[in-house]
């Protein structure tokens, strides 16, 4: 599908759209707070950096083996994906900060996570937040043939255990990041006009993408190499088992939030238009969990507050569990869907529960 034939209908969910941002608006303008992080954001940055590489230079300045060797490199896992979730993400929707600087610095920290900056805001910025759940046009519901995310995609026979090898596949999520994704990627997205979209150019990205990968490698392979006695392959299964411990928790708090029994997966009609306005489409294909879970919500950067997160993606999440009794409200107050997952466990149910379903049987879809 062209990226650019796909219009939302204005006119249907245009008033809901409308009341929300004055409502929230007058949240921030009667409280007299920033959209942007606070103290709680910086200390939670300053907590989750020391968690990925507090590990990192004990292991290095240790010289550790046996399980506290394999220990260091789980809780970098921890700490990458805790980035990932509550810093960089944040920072790559201009939301962490007023200062653009201060964004553009921290949506860089990717690179020691073995990802692009660029290539994460066209996929997750500018295409899973536009069009989410639009088969063909949401890159995070196109697998290849692995999977079947959508009703719209086509069913083989394998797919009927896909429920069952998804958290494999989940797991190697970044691993496909630090070695061929990122390259592939930035072509497709020259390809289509992306790039140049985003103001920079294929050649610069490109060699962004080299020089990181050079610096990532030689950061948790070549040095640890070097320094540790132990053997170059027990480094290697040490950021294997970074990276798998990274994918699972990614992929748990990405995935429940889209591909749910509640989705809808519209397709555009005759004329290229979805059904409803933007806005509305949101409430249609996001889900919310664990409201309540405090320790979660903070680990994950708010993102279990996923319909805050779609419908305001440029305020930080610090403030989504104010904000969803506002949108919840709103959205009864129109007859609109506000779908939430009591706990973590719930979600994640639901959401094996739909892979079962969409490998399956012939979901139908909402065209």
């Amino acid at each position: 599908m062209n990226i650019k034939s796909a219009r939302f209908n204005p006119n249907n969910g245009a008033e809901f759209y409308k009341v929300l941002k004055a409502r929230v608006d007058d949240y921030f303008n009667s409280n007299k707070i920033s959209r942007n992080g606070n103290s709680t954001m910086v200390i939670k940055t300053i907590a989750l950096i020391l968690l990925y590489f507090v590990p990192y230079f004990t292991l290095i300045l240790g010289d550790f083996g046996g399980w506290i060797f394999f220990a260091l490199w789980f809780l970098m896992g921890l700490g990458m994906a805790g980035i990932g979730l509550s810093v960089m993400h944040d920072a790559n929707h201009g939301a962490y900060s007023k200062n653009k600087r201060v964004n553009d610095a921290l949506s860089y920290v990717i690179v020691l996570l073995g990802g692009h900056s660029t290539n994460w805001k066209i996929q997750h910025n500018v295409l899973h937040h536009t069009y989410t759940n639009v088969d063909g046009l949401d890159g995070d519901i196109d697998a290849g043939i692995l999977f079947r995310f959508s009703p719209n995609q086509p069913k083989l026979k394998f797919h009927r255990f896909q429920h069952l090898y998804a958290w494999f596949f989940y797991s190697l999520l970044t691993v496909s990041w630090t070695m061929i994704k990122d390259f592939k990627q930035i072509k497709r997205y020259n390809d289509q006009g992306l790039v140049k979209a985003q103001r920079t150019t294929y050649r610069k990205e490109l060699m962004i993408i080299i020089i990181s990968k050079i610096i990532y490698y030689t950061v948790f392979i070549v040095i640890p190499v070097l320094a540790l006695s132990v053997s170059w392959w027990m480094v290697v299964l040490g950021v294997v088992l970074k990276h798998i411990t990274t994918g699972v928790i990614l992929s748990s708090i990405f995935q429940p939030a889209h591909v749910m029994e509640t989705s809808e997966y519209p397709l555009p009609d005759e004329e290229n238009m979805l059904e409803h306005n933007w806005a509305v489409h949101q409430l249609y294909n996001t889900t919310n969990f664990a409201p309540n879970n405090k320790l979660l919500s903070w680990y994950v950067g708010g993102l279990n507050f996923q319909i805050e997160h779609h419908l305001f993606p440029n305020i930080c999440h610090v403030h989504y569990k104010k904000l969803s009794k506002i949108v919840e409200q709103t959205a009864k107050e129109f007859e609109l869907p506000y779908y939430v997952e009591p706990t973590f466990r719930s979600a994640l149910l639901n959401h094996a529960r739909m892979l079962k379903k969409l490998g399956n049987e012939d979901v139908p879809a909402v065209a």
